[in-house]
C-alpha cells in the first residue's frame, strides 16, 4: 500500500466527489423546478381549463422557472457549502468540538487517558506524523473513534469515553492504528471537504423544515411549499448518504488492513470489532450524521439494504483480518457503576525489564539509561522510500522503547506547554558555553525567566538525548505546544527565530527544525490558508528542485568533487522532463531563504512530484552507499515539510 498512491487515489476520490455532488445539484434544480411550477400554478390561481386536465395557459416547460429554480438552488447549496467549509476552516478540534469533544490535557494524570495519550505518542513518532490533539467525547455511549482534519498540522484523534475505557491497550491500540492509517492515506482531507459539501445539500432539507413551521395568516401555501422542499431535500439527504457511502466504505477495508500492517496484532482489531458488534457504535451527537463516514465504526443506524452505510458490515470486517473468527460478538456488562471502578482503577505496573539497546536497530534512536552506545546501523537509500506512510510493527516497538529511554525530565517537559517550550529551545542551544549563558539570559527577557531556568535546567539532558532523537522528542513536545496560550505563541515563534539566529549563522537543520514548529503550530494560532494543489507537472518546479538537492549535496561533505557526485547520483531520480536543465548549485544560491521558498512551492506539487523529490533527496544524502543518523533526521525534516511524514530508518 504505497503512499504516494494512496494519496493520488484520495485525491482522485475528491475529484469523483465533485462528480456525484454536480449530479447530486441537477437533480435537486430538477426537483425544485417541478416545485416552482406548482407554486407558480397555485399563485396565478388558473382554473380554466384549455381541454381535460390540462389548465389554460400551462406547461410542463417554463425556461423563466427553470432559471430562477437553478439559481435559488445553486445559491443555498453554494451558500451552506461555502459556510460550513469556512467554519470547518479550524481543522480537526472544530469537527471533534462540534461532536462534544473535549480535549484531553497532555499532562493528565488520568490513567485511562494516560493510556490513550501514550498509544498515541507512540502511534505518532513511529509513523514520522507530528502528534496530534487527543479528544475524548465524554457524553457518548458507545465504543467508536475518529480522526480529522486538513493536515497532519491540525489533525485530531478523538474517541469515545467507553472506547477509552472499554477496550484493552491492545484493542485501543488496533483503533487509533486504523485511524492514522486515515492520516497517512490522505481519507482525512477527503472526510473534512464531505462534511462542507454535503452540509449545502441538507440545507434544502432544513428551509422545508422551517417553512412547514411557519405561522400567521395565509400560511398554508408556505406551508405546503415546505412540505415540498422537506420532500426534496429528503431527497437530496438521500444523495449526501449515498455519496458518503461511495467515497467510504472501501477506505475503512484500506484501514483496518492498514492497522493490522502497522501492529501485526489481528486480534486487537478484531477485538475491538467484536465489542463494537456486541456494544453498539452508534452516536448520539445531533451532528453525527452529518460526519457519519468520519467515524470508525457506523455511527447511525441500519440503512436500507446497507445502501447508504458509510462503512462495511461488522462481519466482514472481522473475517477480512481475522478469517478464524467464531462469529460471536463480545458482550459487555452495561453496569455503570462498574464501569467507573474500571475506568478509575490504577494501571497495572508494567514488568520491569533492562533498558532496551535499540542503537543496533535505529537511526534516530534513544539514549539509553547506562549512557552506552553503539554504532548506528547501515542504512541503504532503496530502503526508506518504501517505509513512507508505511510504518512497520518494529516502527513502533522503536517508538515505545525510545520513549521509555529518554531521561524523566525530558519525558516530564513534552506534557507541559511551557516547558515544552523550553526543551525546544534546550535544543538549539549553543555548545559554548559563555554563548549558552547569553542565550539563556535572553530567553529570559523575550519569553520569561521560569521558561529561560528551565531550558537551563533541561540542556545537560537535552543536549545528550538530541544525539540521536532530535525529531521524536519536537514530536512529542509539540502535541503540548498546541496547547500552549494564544499570548505566549507569539512570544515563543519570536524567541524561536532569534534563538536560530543568534549565533550569526543559520545550519539547515537548526532551519527545517524551526520549520517542522511553526508550521505545525501557525494551523493552530494563526488562520494559515490551507495548502491546495497547485503544481501537477515538474517543469515549474525544477529550479525549487535543485536549491534542495544542492543544499542537501553540501550536508555530507566540503570536497567538490563528492558534492557533485552526491548531485549527479540524486537527480536522476527527480525524474525532470527531457531538455530541462537541472544543475548543482553555488552555496550562495541554496541558502536557508532560497531552500525555504522552494519547499513552500514543492509543498504545493502533487504526490507523484513529492515522491520523485523525496526519492531524489535520499540518494544524494546516500550517494556515498550509507545515511548517517544526522542525514536521516535530515531527511525526515524534509519530509515533514511536505507532509509526507517518514518513520525512523529502522533496521531488522
Amino acid at each position: 500500500m504505497d503512499f504516494f498512491e494512496q494519496q493520488a487515489k484520495a485525491h482522485h476520490k475528491t475529484r469523483l466527489l465533485v462528480v456525484y455532488f454536480t449530479l447530486a445539484v441537477i437533480s435537486i434544480i430538477v426537483m425544485i423546478y417541478f416545485v416552482a411550477l406548482f407554486v407558480h400554478l397555485y399563485l396565478t390561481g388558473q382554473h380554466h381549463y384549455q381541454y381535460e386536465g390540462q389548465p389554460a395557459g400551462f406547461s410542463l416547460w417554463s425556461p423563466q422557472d427553470l432559471l430562477i429554480s437553478a439559481i435559488a438552488t445553486v445559491a443555498v447549496i453554494f451558500i451552506g457549502s461555502t459556510y460550513k467549509t469556512l467554519a470547518l476552516a479550524g481543522g480537526g478540534s472544530v469537527v471533534a468540538e462540534s461532536l462534544g469533544g473535549r480535549l484531553v490535557a497532555s499532562n493528565t494524570n488520568d490513567p485511562d487517558e494516560r493510556k490513550l495519550l501514550n498509544v498515541v505518542e507512540e502511534m505518532s513518532i513511529a509513523s514520522g506524523v507530528s502528534m496530534p490533539h487527543v479528544y475524548v467525547l465524554d457524553h457518548e455511549d458507545y465504543i467508536n473513534a475518529f480522526a480529522a482534519g486538513h493536515t497532519t498540522s491540525d489533525a485530531v484523534v478523538a474517541v469515545t469515553r467507553n472506547c477509552m475505557t472499554k477496550l484493552t491497550r491492545d484493542e485501543l491500540q488496533g483503533v487509533i492504528g486504523h485511524e492514522f492509517s486515515h492520516i497517512l492515506n490522505g481519507d482525512m482531507r477527503l472526510n473534512i471537504r464531505l462534511i462542507g459539501i454535503l452540509f449545502g445539500i441538507f440545507c434544502i432539507a432544513t428551509i422545508g423544515r422551517i417553512l412547514m413551521y411557519a405561522r400567521g395568516r395565509n400560511s398554508g401555501g408556505v406551508v405546503v411549499v415546505g412540505l415540498l422542499l422537506l420532500v426534496v431535500g429528503s431527497l437530496g439527504v438521500l444523495f449526501g448518504r449515498l455519496i458518503q457511502a461511495a467515497v467510504s466504505r472501501q477506505r475503512e477495508f484500506l484501514a483496518d488492513a492498514s492497522s493490522v500492517q502497522f501492529t501485526r496484532n489481528p486480534a486487537g482489531l478484531s477485538g475491538a470489532l467484536q465489542k463494537i458488534g456486541g456494544y453498539g457504535s452508534r452516536m448520539e451527537s445531533p451532528h453525527a450524521s452529518d460526519a457519519s463516514h468520519l467515524f470508525f465504526g457506523n455511527a447511525l443506524g441500519e440503512s436500507f439494504f446497507n445502501l447508504m452505510a458509510t462503512h462495511p458490515p461488522i462481519p466482514d470486517r472481522i473475517r477480512a483480518i481475522d478469517p478464524e473468527w467464531d462469529g460471536k460478538f463480545k458482550r459487555l456488562p452495561d453496569d455503570r457503576a462498574e464501569d467507573l471502578k474500571l475506568s478509575q482503577a490504577p494501571p497495572k505496573p508494567r514488568a520491569t525489564r533492562p533498558a532496551p539497546n535499540i542503537f543496533g536497530t535505529a537511526i534516530g534512536g534513544a539514549i539509553l539509561a547506562t549512557g552506552g552506545m553503539e554504532e548506528p546501523p547501515v542504512i541503504r537509500a532503496h530502503t526508506v522510500l518504501p517505509t513512507l506512510g508505511q510504518p512497520t510493527p518494529l516502527h513502533l516497538k522503536y517508538a515505545e522503547q525510545l520513549r521509555d529511554s529518554l531521561p524523566e525530565s525530558v519525558k516530564a517537559a513534552t506534557r507541559e506547554p511551557l516547558d515544552a517550550a523550553a526543551l525546544i529551545f534546550a535544543l538549539l542551544l549553543s555548545g559554548d558555553e559563555a554563548a549558552r549563558t547569553a542565550q539563556i539570559a535572553e530567553i529570559a527577557k523575550r519569553f520569561s525567566a521560569p521558561v529561560s531556568e528551565k531550558t537551563a535546567a533541561l540542556y545537560p539532558d537535552v543536549s545528550v538525548a538530541a544525539q540521536h532523537a532530535h525529531l521524536p522528542m519536537v514530536n512529542l513536545a509539540l502535541g503540548a505546544l498546541k496547547q500552549m496560550s494564544a499570548d505566549d505563541y507569539p512570544k515563543f515563534s519570536a524567541t524561536l527565530e532569534w534563538l536560530v539566529e543568534s549565533d550569526g549563522k543559520v545550519d539547515l537543520f537548526e532551519f527545517v527544525l524551526q520549520k517542522i514548529v511553526l508550521r505545525h503550530l501557525d494551523s493552530q494560532f494563526n488562520a494559515t490558508r490551507k495548502q491546495v494543489i497547485q503544481y501537477y507537472t515538474l517543469k515549474p518546479l525544477v529550479p525549487d528542485a535543485a536549491v534542495v538537492l544542492s543544499a542537501l549535496a553540501r550536508v555530507g561533505s566540503g570536497e567538490a568533487n563528492e558534492i557533485a557526485k552526491a548531485f549527479e547520483t540524486g537527480a536522476p531520480y527527480l525524474r525532470a522532463p527531457a531538455g530541462v536543465d537541472l544543475q548543482l548549485l553555488p552555496a550562495d544560491s541554496c541558502g536557508v531563504e532560497q531552500i525555504d521558498a522552494a519547499l513552500n512551492r514543492l509543498a504545493l506539487a502533487v504526490p507523484t512530484i513529492k515522491k520523485n523529490l523525496i526519492d531524489a533527496c535520499i540518494h544524494v544524502v546516500g550517494a556515498d552507499g550509507v545515511i548517517m543518523e544526522g542525514e536521516a533526521e535530515l531527511l525526515r525534516a524534509i519530509g515533514d515539510t511536505l507532509d509526507c511524514p517518514i518513520p525512523p530508518m529502522v533496521t531488522a
